[in-house]
């Protein structure tokens, strides 16, 4: 049976006359990473900062691990290890030191823990070493072992990987995903890198003016087609500008590519276009599906921002 981590319910943010956020609901489940996706302004930050106590919930509430935010605020932090953007440390000790006074604001800390913590995140070879030396994406790996140290249910990720080149956002996704598949570690990071959340992400939720538009796996997102029910095919025949001319003549959507003629349509409808094409005398050589958009290109639809 799957546990909720995480359920955000009816979530609502109001500043002045202005709805923030607006009826906010999730649910996040143990082991799952999931991404949290917007427009700049679309209530990403707004919404985390509500669930970690940083933001007054206006309506609705939060309950971690089932502990209300509202009502049982300490007992509901205790499971959550938080980052948002860069995390803060003392530069002039140790990646060590740092985890060890880190580890003295939380009971049952130990130095035993300390060192599981240097091993999960792969700072072995560093961690004696001045922070002030150590790379962005070492900083971000030493930051989510401090957010590791007490044993959380969830793990939250603001823009994490902001600023860390290729390499550096790489060993952040296997990290992440390790932690999820090996601890039960729920993850939910908030970010404007869509083809980074398309690799790391089990499911995302988009949100655009302070509301939910959907939440759905990453596979779903993905297959989702340009109108609802709709697919696009490459039909490749003997006359590629007649037969898109032919196509749209009965009122289907088609454009001639280098690669072939792309036409949109429904599965029902495909033997009409062979039987359009063929009667017509034109050879049809093949037709294959697309590949399903990129998690970007759902994205860019659903939060109108190609407009």
């Amino acid at each position: 049976m799957t546990n909720v981590v995480l359920k955000i319910d009816k979530l609502k943010k109001v500043i002045g006359k202005r709805a923030i956020v607006s009826d906010i609901s999730m649910e996040l489940n143990t082991g799952e990473i999931f991404g949290f996706l917007g427009p700049n302004g679309a209530g990403k930050s707004t919404t985390i900062k509500m669930i970690v106590g940083l933001s007054k919930i206006t309506e609705g509430d939060v309950f971690v691990n089932g502990l209300s935010v509202k009502d049982d605020f300490k007992g509901a932090m205790r499971n959550i290890g938080c980052i948002v953007e860069n995390p803060d440390m003392y530069k002039y000790m140790s990646g060590l030191d740092n985890l060890r006074v880190f580890g003295k604001m939380y009971k049952n800390v130990d130095e035993a823990r300390i060192n599981e913590v240097v091993k999960i995140v792969d700072l072995e070879k560093a961690i004696n070493d001045k922070v002030k030396t150590y790379s962005l994406g070492m900083k971000q790996r030493l930051g989510i072992g401090q957010a590791l140290l007490h044993r959380p249910k969830l793990l939250i990720l603001d823009e994490p990987t902001n600023g860390l080149d290729p390499a550096g956002i790489k060993d952040m996704r296997n990290l992440l995903k390790k932690l999820a598949k090996e601890t039960d570690l729920t993850v939910l990071i908030s970010s404007h890198i869509l083809g980074e959340m398309q690799q790391m992400c089990d499911r995302v939720g988009i949100i655009n003016n302070g509301k939910i538009i959907t939440v759905k796996t990453v596979e779903e997102i993905i297959n989702m087609t340009a109108e609802d029910g709709k697919t696009v095919l490459l039909v490749k025949t003997d006359n590629n500008e007649k037969a898109a001319e032919l196509l749209l003549s009965v009122n289907i959507n088609s454009s001639v590519m280098s690669d072939g003629v792309h036409v949109e349509t429904t599965q029902e409808h495909v033997p009409e276009i062979i039987t359009t094409l063929t009667t017509a005398g034109i050879s049809v050589y093949g037709m294959d599906k697309q590949d399903a958009q990129s998690l970007e290109d759902v994205f860019m639809k659903l939060t109108g921002e190609e407009k």
